[in-house]
C-alpha cells in the first residue's frame, strides 16, 4: 500500500491521432488505484490560430474545423478518462481545456503545483508538445514527475533503481520518491563511474543508511559506464535485473534562452525500458 500519495494529475495532449494510446492515463490510474489517491485528467487540446494579417475566409474555416475536431477528440478522451477511473474504483476530476500551447503549458503547469506528482507520457521528440510539457514540469512545477513508455500500463514498484550520483537532484528525487521506496521490497542505489567526476560528491554508501532509518531495503552498486554512455549503463542493468522504475535527478541546461535536457535525462526519455521518476 503506498502512503502519503494522495493527488495525482494525468496529462493528455490531443494533438489530433484518435488512434494514438495513451500509456500514462492507465499507469497513473493505476498507480491511483495502489494509493488510493484522487486524480486529475487534464485532456488538453491545442488551439490552432492564424497569425498573418492577410488570411483567406477558406483558411479560417479550415482551422477552425480542425479545433472543434480537436476540441471533439479532446473531451472524447476525459470522458473515457472519467469512465476507466471509476471502473478502476478511483476518485477522479477531468478538464479538457483548448488552448494555445503556452497558455496550456502555463495552466498545465500551475495544476502539478496542487497535486503530489504528475504522470505524463514519454515522447521521443525533443520538439514535441509533450517534451515541452516534460520540461516545464520539471522546472516550474516543484513536483516529481513520472514519465511512462508506451505498453507500460500498470503500475510497478516491487524493484526501484535509483541514478545516484550524489548530487542535489539526486537528493531531491530520493526524497521525494520516499513514498514509493517504503512499499517496495528492494531499492537499489547505482552509481556509474567513469563518465564525471564524482569524488566531491556524496557516494552511495553514505546516503544509504538514511533510507535504512526509513525502514527501507537498500542496496548500493557502483556501475562503468558503458563506452561512456550512463544512459545505456542504466537501462541495460534495469533490463538485466528487471527492475519497475528508474529515480533520478533530471538535469536542464538554459541554453540560447531555451530549456534543454541534460543528456542521461534526454537519452531515458527517448527510451527507457521503464517508467521514469524525475526531480529536478
Amino acid at each position: 500500500m503506498l502512503q502519503n500519495i494522495h493527488s495525482i494529475l494525468i496529462g493528455i495532449t490531443e494533438e489530433g491521432d484518435p488512434e494514438e494510446r495513451s500509456s500514462a492515463l492507465a499507469y497513473g490510474l493505476s498507480l491511483a488505484r495502489e494509493a488510493s489517491a484522487h486524480v486529475t485528467v487534464q485532456a488538453a487540446s491545442l488551439k490552432l490560430t492564424l497569425t498573418h494579417a492577410f488570411i483567406s475566409s477558406i483558411a479560417e474555416g479550415l482551422v477552425a474545423a480542425e479545433n472543434r475536431r480537436l476540441d471533439a477528440l479532446a473531451n472524447a478522451v476525459a470522458d473515457t478518462s472519467q469512465r476507466a477511473a471509476a471502473a478502476s474504483g478511483v476518485a477522479c476530476t477531468t478538464q479538457a481545456p483548448q488552448l494555445a500551447y503556452p497558455d496550456l503549458v502555463k495552466s498545465f503547469t500551475s495544476l502539478a503545483r496542487t497535486h503530489d506528482l504528475t504522470v505524463l507520457d514519454s515522447e521521443p521528440i525533443s520538439l514535441a508538445v509533450d517534451r515541452g510539457l516534460i520540461e516545464a514540469i520539471l522546472t516550474e512545477s516543484g513536483r516529481p514527475l513520472v514519465v511512462v513508455p508506451p505498453g507500460r500500463e500498470a503500475f510497478a514498484g516491487n524493484r526501484i533503481v535509483v541514478a545516484w550520483d550524489g548530487s542535489a537532484k539526486a537528493a531531491r528525487a530520493l526524497n521525494d520518491a520516499l513514498p514509493l521506496f517504503r512499499a517496495a521490497s528492494e531499492v537499489e542505489l547505482v552509481s556509474v563511474t567513469g563518465e564525471k567526476d564524482l569524488a566531491h560528491t556524496v557516494p552511495g554508501p553514505e546516503i544509504a543508511p538514511h533510507l535504512t532509518r526509513h525502514g527501507i531495503n537498500v542496496s548500493v552498486l557502483n556501475l562503468p559506464a558503458l563506452d561512456g554512455d550512463v544512459a545505456e549503463t542504466l537501462r541495460n542493468h534495469v533490463r538485466l535485473t528487471r527492475a519497475d522504475m528508474i529515480v533520478m535527478g533530471a538535469y536542464v541546461h538554459s541554453r540560447l534562452r531555451e530549456l534543454l535536457l541534460g543528456g542521461t535525462t534526454q537519452s531515458l526519455l527517448k527510451n527507457s525500458p521503464v517508467p521514469l521518476f524525475l526531480s529536478y
